[in-house]
C-alpha cells in the first residue's frame, strides 16, 4: 500500500528520466510529468494506492534464444497472453470487492494511464528500483508484471522497500548498447526494447549489430540481475509461455503478412507493435545471423510495402550478399525506389 499525497521524489525522477532519454515516440510522457508522478494530479479524490504485483518468471533461461542465430529472441514477457487482458479483469473484480466491503469509489490501472508503478510500487514495499530502473523484488527478481487500484479510501500504508542493489553493476554492464549513462538512469534512445518495440523509424545503423537477434523486446539488464535466483517459475496458466514463442524461425518470421502477422500473435503484446516494425526488426536479426542461406529472405522483401522493412532488407542484404549479387539486387531495385531511408541504405552499400 502506498499513499497517494505528493512525492516530489518520484517528480524529480521523471524529469532526470525525461532529460536522459525522452525520444521520439515517447515526447508524450513529457507533457504530463506531475499527473505521473503525483496520484492527486491524476484523480483527486485518491487517498491510497494499493499497487498488485503478478510473476512472470520462466523455468529456463530467457537469454538462451539469443545463441541460435537463426531463431528469433522475444522477451519474456511477450511470449505470453497479454499481461493487460489478463490482470485488468482481476484487477476490477479486487476493486470492486474493495469497494463493497469498505466502500468508497476506486479505479484500476494495468499500463493503461499516466501512473508511475514502479515508483509507487516501491513506496507500497513491493520492492526497490534497481540501477537497471525495473522494480526488483527479493522474491521474484525483476520479474513482475504491475497494476494499481486507487482508492478514495484512506488505508495504513506500508513501509517502502530499501534499495538493495548494493555495489552490484551486472545489468549495467550487460546491457549490449550502452543505453545506462549512470546507475538507476535509462536513455531510451539507446534501449533495444525501446527500439524494437516503441520505435517507429529506421533503426539507426549504430545499434543494428547489438541488437542481435532480438526481435522484439530484450530481457539482458533483467536476467542478469542475481535477485532473480529466488525467483519461482510462474504457475498462473493463463499468463503460461507458449512454445510457439520461444524462439521462432526467423524464416517464419520474415513471411508474415499483416493477416498472418495478426493471427500468430494473437492476444499477445507483440500484436500491437504492428508487422512492419516487427519484420524490421527480423530483418535486422537476418542481416546478424552470419548465415547466407538466409539471404533470399531479405531479398523477398526488397518489394514490400513497407519503406521500413524494404530499408532493412537492404541492410540484411549487405551484410550476408556477396557483392556481385548485392549489385544485382541494387541495379534492379534502386532506380524505382522513392523512400529516402531506403535509398540510402542501397547507396551507402554501394559506397563501400
Amino acid at each position: 500500500m502506498a499513499p497517494a499525497a505528493e512525492a516530489p521524489e518520484a517528480l524529480a525522477r521523471l524529469r532526470r528520466w525525461l532529460a536522459d532519454g525522452c525520444h521520439g515516440e515517447m515526447l508524450w510522457m513529457a507533457e504530463t510529468p506531475e499527473r505521473r508522478a503525483l496520484p492527486q494530479r491524476l484523480w483527486p479524490e485518491v487517498r491510497s494506492v494499493i499497487l498488485l504485483g503478478a510473476s512472470y518468471a520462466g523455468a529456463t533461461d530467457p537469454l538462451a534464444a539469443l545463441s541460435a542465430h537463426d531463431k528469433g529472441s522475444i522477451a519474456l514477457y511477450a511470449r505470453r497472453r497479454d499481461y493487460h487482458d489478463v490482470l485488468k479483469g482481476r484487477l476490477k473484480e479486487l476493486a470492486g470487492f474493495l469497494a463493497a466491503k469498505g466502500g468508497g469509489h476506486v479505479k484500476v490501472f494495468v499500463d493503461t494511464a499516466p501512473v508511475l508503478e514502479k515508483t509507487l510500487a516501491a513506496r507500497a514495499g513491493l520492492g526497490w528500483q534497481g540501477k537497471n530502473t525495473m522494480l526488483v523484488s527479493r522474491r521474484h527478481g525483476n520479474w513482475l508484471f504491475l497494476a494499481a487500484i486507487y482508492t478514495s479510501l484512506d488505508l495504513p500504508a506500508d513501509a517502502p522497500h530499501p534499495d538493495r542493489c548494493g555495489s552490484c553493476t551486472r545489468c549495467l554492464d550487460i546491457c549490449p548498447t550502452g543505453a545506462f549513462p549512470r546507475p538507476y538512469a535509462l536513455d531510451a534512445r539507446r534501449c533495444i526494447s525501446y527500439l524494437t518495440i516503441e520505435f517507429k523509424g529506421t533503426i539507426p545503423l549504430e545499434f543494428r549489430a547489438a541488437i542481435g537477434n532480438r526481435v522484439f523486446g530484450c530481457d539482458d539488464c533483467l536476467a542478469i540481475c542475481p535477485w532473480n535466483r529466488f525467483a519461482k517459475a510462474a504457475a498462473d496458466q493463463k499468463l503460461a509461455l507458449q512454445e510457439a514463442f520461444e524462439a521462432p524461425d526467423l524464416a517464419l518470421l520474415a513471411g508474415l503478412d499483416d493477416a498472418a502477422f495478426r493471427a500468430f500473435f494473437a492476444g499477445t503484446p507483440v500484436k500491437r507493435t504492428g508487422r512492419d516494425r516487427f519484420v524490421r526488426n527480423v530483418l535486422i536479426a537476418i542481416g546478424n545471423s552470419d548465415n547466407p542461406g538466409l539471404a533470399p529472405l531479405a531479398a523477398e522483401r526488397l518489394g514490400d510495402a513497407s519503406a521500413l522493412v524494404r530499408s532493412m532488407a537492404v541492410w540484411a542484404l549487405s551484410q550476408l550478399a556477396g557483392p556481385a549479387e548485392f549489385e544485382r539486387l541494387r541495379r534492379a531495385y534502386q532506380p524505382r525506389e522513392v523512400d529516402a531511408d531506403v535509398q540510402a541504405e542501397w547507396s551507402r552499400r554501394e559506397g563501400g
